[in-house]
């Protein structure tokens, strides 16, 4: 007997809405990012993209518990001498909450070309508004 692995065409893809206000920004990412792999699916495969959409609003009422909001720093290299750029948490909180939530989920997802596509399918929003109503999303309710 052969070892099943669904087809292209066999995986049916699920849209959430979860709202972020009042979670803790680690605990609501790994579970985001649970979802965005297909591991809540039953028919998980590690190599395919089984992950259903996940659509997150309130992404400014997002919170972080202890002094990580004071000490946490955000680094990228941009390839030049002297290009390292820092921002802190709390400059780029105010800036574009969107990106810290994207930031977060982006890495606990794979570093691969299946990680991309995976994060492809995650839309964060600062308000309650969001423009996939035509998508019929569920609510999903995460424990706080």
């Amino acid at each position: 007997m052969s070892t099943y692995f669904p087809k292209a065409g066999e995986i049916a893809r699920k849209w959430f809405v979860v709202d972020a206000s009042g979670h803790a920004l680690g605990r609501l990412a790994s579970r985001v990012a649970r979802i965005l792999m297909g591991k809540e699916n039953p028919k998980y495969t590690p190599f395919l993209d089984t992950g259903d959409h996940v659509v997150i609003i309130n992404a400014e009422k997002v919170r972080m518990s202890g002094m990580k909001a004071e000490s946490k720093v955000y680094q990228h290299y941009t390839g030049y001498p002297g290009g390292l750029r820092t921002e802190a948490f709390r400059k780029r909180f105010a800036r574009k909450p969107e990106l810290v939530i994207e930031d977060a989920v982006a890495r606990m997802l794979p570093k691969s070309k299946l990680g991309r596509q995976m994060k492809s399918k995650l839309k964060v929003y600062r308000g309650e508004k969001h423009p996939h109503q035509a998508q019929k999303p569920q609510a999903l309710a995460l424990a706080k």
